[in-house]
This record gives structure tokens, sequence and C-alpha cells, in this order.
């Protein structure tokens, strides 16, 4: 599971440090989708970025299955990463250049764990199971939005990673596309995966385990399913 203890994050800036997180405690596991809510500034993104490994903690500690981030040196992070964490952004990052299933590809060529021979075979599984297989073929910038999430997610499918992170998956998008993306997150979910993500969608609440609001870079208030389900009725 992921667990984060008294994490705090502070940034340098010409007017002194800056604390966007401060206090985190926070434990989070395997089957759970959890959403990180909260304005513009609250800390999300960065609370996202150290669960990922891709920022480093100022206080605290961040251990992800055992592992404590904080231990790994820079390539060993980004073979950790690689090997345990799928990235999901808002504004989708795709490769322009690259067809549908070369992008979810990418990641198995990095992390190298699956053998070479099976890697189109496994792309256009996962791109079959977010519903966009018709669509292999083609480039970022003929596909919707919509679709090029739905690829996005294939990709940060690719290596079986236990952690999923999502910052804002669904901003970009139209309210019904948006569910049907918050609906694929939720079946990773199902299927064992830690999903973590960053979100403005609070009338989706039942679809997530459990609802983290930050203000200021702290913890606000934890909601777990069963009291969004009784408030939406």
């Amino acid at each position: 599971m992921i667990e984060l203890k008294h994490l705090g994050k502070s940034y340098t800036t010409p007017a002194g440090d800056v604390a966007a997180l401060h206090g985190i405690d926070l434990t989070i596991r395997p089957s759970e989708l959890v959403a990180i809510v909260g304005k513009s500034g609250s800390g999300k993104s960065t609370l996202l970025n150290l669960i990922g490994g891709i920022d480093r903690p100022t206080s605290g500690s961040v251990r992800v299955f055992g592992t404590d981030l904080a231990s790994l040196s820079g390539g060993a992070l980004d073979v950790w990463r690689g090997r345990t964490v799928g990235f999901v952004f808002q504004f989708f990052q795709l490769l322009p250049t690259l067809t549908a299933v070369e992008n979810v590809m990418l990641p198995m060529d990095f992390a190298g764990r699956v053998p070479v021979r099976e890697r189109r075979a496994r792309a256009l599984a996962l791109l079959s199971r977010v519903g966009v297989a018709p669509q292999a073929d083609r480039l970022p910038a003929s596909l919707s939005g919509g679709q090029q999430q739905r690829v996005a997610i294939a990709r940060a499918l690719a290596n079986e990673p236990p952690v999923l992170v999502a910052d804002e998956p669904t901003g970009n998008l139209d309210t019904a596309t948006a569910g049907e993306v918050l609906g694929l997150l939720r079946a990773a979910a199902d299927a064992g995966t830690a999903v973590v993500i960053a979100t403005h969608e609070r009338d989706l609440g039942s679809l997530f385990d459990r609802t983290v609001e930050l203000a200021d870079g702290a913890v606000l208030a934890v909601s777990p399913r069963a009291a969004a389900l009784e408030a939406a009725g």
C-alpha cells in the first residue's frame, strides 16, 4: 500500500520558502480509487508528484508497497517509477508522431518487462479494454479528446503498475466523456490497482472509495464512499 507520513513539501522562491504541503498522513490500499480534491493551489498536483516519485519531499516519508522512495537514487527511482507507477495527465501527453498503439507500447520499451514480440499484442488488448482498439493505428491528432484520454489510460496500464496516478484526467472532457473515463479508472481499481486522482468531479463521488479534501497544503477532510452515496440520496 501507499503510506504517507508527516509529508511536507516546500519550494524556494525569491520571496522565501513556500509550503505546498505539510503534515500529510494518508494510507491508500490496492483496489482503492481515492480522489484528491481542493481549490487550485491546494497542493493536489504536488501530492500526486510525490506519490509517483516525480518529486521528493522536504519532510516526512513516502512508502509505496514497502519501498521508501527517499532510499532510491535518481537512476533507481527512474527504474522504480517506470515499473511501479502509471501516469495519466489532463492534456494526455501522447507523442504526436506515434500512433495510438505505439504510444501504448512506449512504456513497455522503456521498462523492458514485456518481451518485444508480445508488446503490440498487449498494447492492442489494452486499447480494446478501454474501447479504442479501432483507432490503434491512428495518430493522436485524429482522435477526439475522450479517445486520446482512453489511449493515455491504456498507456498508463502498459506495465501492469500497482499504482496509477491521474492529474485532472477529465479536465478537458465533456461531462458524459468524463464519466466514462472515471469509470475506466474505477475498473482499474477494481482490478487491484491503487488509483489516486486529482479531480474537480465531485458529482461523481459515488465512484470514489474516499475523497480527500486539501486546503492550503493540508488535509481538511476525508469522506468515504458511503458518505458520498448517502449525500447523493
